[in-house]
């Protein structure tokens, strides 16, 4: 990597490289390096400064990050009860040895089911190197079983499929700039960002006059900066809201009819139902005012506006979707985006929670020549049939029960009886719900191997650690997401730390102890690069010099205008249908109404679901806690880096209304507590929270005490293991008490 020309200090080069943490950027970045250790980090100079890819706060604490005195760099052997946190120091092949052999006991003994490989979006995020890589190297070994169900989005996903059959539903975010109304609905940027030109186009648009509207529990980093309007509303009655808006605009005879007529099938249902010819309740703003606390004029006003203003961008997300009533979310967002005729056009929204593009998606099928399926797997259909994507089958547990399905197996009603778990690129004891249920599955697991930089408190309870290295560490692509359009590469700017090495680097010396001879490598990490660059069409179109490529960092994709979401297809829908079996957006789904599930309703409908405000439940816990991305990691990557805690301490928004008949102060110490576990935390009273909602950021670490009191504050000690029936991980659903906290259990 030559030196690039404004580098002034002697013996100092610049590498360009990338991040590849899951909070929805893939930032350029310059790591100053000197004498084998980065120095200095710095972000994008592109020349024209308006396209600039700037790094947030994380990026920038990536020399801390990757430094930090508590990494792991050598394999380490368990040396004390599971969940001890005591490890022994072993070689590489000490390690390997013994993980090759328990495979092939645990697949004589039990069969290749009870292999259970357990993937993420963790330190590596979504790009090629490691986990595709172990579910090569495990289908040539026989197979193995897994989970299905993506974290943040299955929602959304659900959602989509339903409607669309398209996960691409986003606009390059430049095509905000088109847009003259545009609604966050449970969107806040500003802390996860949401691509890494997300905030500087919205900033943009602002100062441009486009009116911003914020819907949300809370007064956001994103409403504070950009919004002209905050709406607060209860969490998990956002369906409420928008059956309302939808009433207005049927009423006020504000939809686009003949959008409707040409694009959609069954708006006539969905009408049914919003103007109560369906069950006799007219889904009125008053009626929805009394389930939202949202003033029925506010929604009314909302609704009118939305209709009138031609282009409009509604931006729903993720946050809202990860609940009880998650795919309802994103398809009422759907139908409105539907009704208003704002698919397909500039300055619009196809909404459905995913917000991705095309271009820089690649890399799904890297690492896995010849395309092969898992024999587990082999001949089983799909647990959803026609909705469901193509790579989920009745032979997993969803992801939200994995520590459910250790616990239970085929007894409990489980494709398996897991006997080996390798945990890959996750901390999913602080991810998932119910984390002390968690900790019991994993002290009674058979054998485990994770992965890992750190010392996580999934990873205290592992048989054999093996330390992986740090993007910095390994030439590597990444995908950017969900705006783009640009492709990345991470190039290698020091060697790794101690004895890590890449998991693509484990995989294969793993192959050897497993006497796979089969298992493709390559001789060099450049050539497998060049193997992953030819694996798309997007790639092979973009990227035609592998060598300036390289030296750049980045390959910006040039488009003659913003991308807008099924553009092609609005302008041509005979020659470009959706990929639904109607060929039309799906406002009724008749796969849906096929399942024949009253919790899964053909349309979108406001469904009261299990732990939100109107549940009995709440009058013994009455308060309802949500948990948002926070700004200072990456769920819980990132956690132990003491520069991003000093930027932003972990604290639980409160009310001061909630605090003040609880007799709690700003800056006291609580307790959190439900029938699953509790946790110490301090109080920040505020007034950009909701009377009768508590906001704890999610991925602070699990740190359970004498007292089964959880001082990290991770918030899933208090959330559910539990799912949709489209599939979301239900965490957002989720009731709690507080109370000053004064010691002991």
């Amino acid at each position: 990597m030559s030196n690039d020309n404004n580098v002034k200090e002697p013996d100092v080069k610049i590498v360009r490289t990338t991040s590849a943490f899951d909070c929805g950027g893939r930032c350029p970045l310059r790591l100053h390096v000197k004498d084998g250790i980065i120095i200095r980090i710095e972000t994008d100079d592109y020349e024209v400064k308006e396209e600039q890819l700037r790094a947030c706060l994380r990026c920038r604490a990536l020399r801390q990050y990757v430094y930090h005195p508590k990494r792991l760099k050598f394999p380490l052997k368990r040396d004390g009860p599971k969940g001890s946190g005591k490890f022994k120091r072993i070689s590489w092949d000490e390690a390997l040895s013994e993980i090759a052999k328990k495979l092939k006991e645990v697949k004589e003994i039990y069969g290749n089911s009870s292999i259970f490989l357990v993937l993420g979006g963790g330190y590596q995020a979504a790009y090629h190197d490691g986990m595709l890589a172990m579910m090569r190297l495990l289908t040539q070994f026989g197979g193995y079983s897994t989970h299905y169900g993506n974290v943040s989005s299955e929602g959304a996903v659900y959602a989509t499929q339903a409607m669309y059959k398209s996960p691409f539903v986003g606009h390059s975010r430049d095509d905000l700039l088109n847009s003259n109304l545009i609604i966050m609905w449970g969107w806040d940027p500003a802390r996860m960002i949401s691509g890494t030109d997300t905030i500087f186009n919205l900033i943009k648009a602002k100062e441009k006059g486009i009116k911003i509207v914020s819907i949300d529990p809370r007064y956001t980093d994103s409403a504070v900066i950009l919004a002209d309007q905050w709406i607060p509303i209860v969490p998990g009655t956002d369906v409420a809201m928008m059956v309302a808006m939808a009433y207005v605009i049927i009423k006020e005879n504000l939809h686009d009819q003949a959008f409707l007529d040409k694009y959609t099938v069954g708006f006539e249902k969905f009408k049914a139902y919003v103007l109560g010819e369906e069950d006799g309740i007219p889904k009125t703003p008053t009626w929805a005012e009394k389930i939202t606390t949202v003033p029925a004029k506010i929604i009314t006003d909302l609704a009118i506006e939305y209709g009138k203003t031609k282009p409009a961008a509604l931006m729903d997300c993720q946050g809202p979707a990860r609940s009880a009533v998650g795919e309802l979310y994103n398809r009422a967002a759907i139908t409105l985006t539907a009704m208003t005729g704002n698919i397909g056009v500039h300055g619009g929204s196809a909404a459905g929670g995913l917000m991705g593009i095309p271009y820089g998606h690649m890399f799904f099928r890297a690492g896995i020549p010849p395309p092969r399926r898992n024999p587990v797997e082999e001949g089983l259909k799909s647990v959803r049939g026609s909705l469901d994507l193509n790579l989920r089958f009745q032979a997993r547990c969803h992801t939200n029960k994995i520590f459910d399905a250790i616990l239970k197996g085929k007894k409990g009603g489980y494709p398996f009886d897991v006997k080996f778990a390798w945990f890959v690129n996750n901390n999913f004891l602080n991810q998932l719900g119910n984390a002390n249920k968690s900790a019991k599955a994993l002290k009674q697991l058979d054998y485990m191997v994770i992965s890992e930089l750190w010392l996580t408190p999934t990873a205290k309870y592992a048989d054999i650690i093996l330390p992986v290295s740090s993007i910095t560490e390994r030439n590597d692509l990444t995908r950017p997401w969900p705006s783009g359009p640009y492709f990345t590469i991470a190039n290698k700017a020091i060697e790794p730390l101690g004895e890590c090495k890449s998991d693509l680097r484990i995989v294969e010396e793993l192959a050897d102890k497993l006497d796979i001879t089969e298992f493709v490598k390559y001789p060099d990490e450049e050539s497998s690069l060049k193997f992953m660059l030819k694996m798309t069409e997007d790639t092979r179109r973009e990227i035609k010099n592998f060598k300036k490529f390289k030296e750049e960092g980045i390959h910006r994709v040039k488009l003659e205008e913003p991308h807008v979401a099924f553009k092609k297809e609005i302008e041509d829908l005979e020659n470009h249908p959706f990929g639904t079996p109607s060929g039309k957006i799906e406002i009724y789904s008749q796969r849906i109404a096929d399942l024949n599930d009253p919790d899964n309703p053909p349309i979108s409908k406001y469904l009261e679901r299990w732990e939100g405000r109107y549940d009995p439940l709440s009058k013994k816990y009455p308060l309802q806690m949500i948990s948002p991305h926070p700004k200072s990691r990456v769920h819980s990557e990132m956690y132990l880096i003491e520069w991003l805690k000093e930027v932003d301490p972990h604290v639980a928004w409160i009310n001061p209304v909630d605090a003040e008949v609880r007799d709690i102060k700003d800056g006291d110490e609580i307790l959190v507590f439900n029938e699953r576990g509790k946790l110490t935390i301090k109080a920040w009273l505020t007034e950009r929270i909701i009377p009768g909602v508590i906001s704890i950021f999610e991925g602070a670490w699990y740190d359970l005490d004498e007292n089964g009191i959880d001082r990290g504050g991770c918030v899933n000690t208090l959330t559910m293991d539990a799912y949709s029936p489209g599939g979301a991980s239900a965490l957002k659903s989720c009731l709690v008490e507080i109370k000053k906290f004064k010691g002991g259990a």
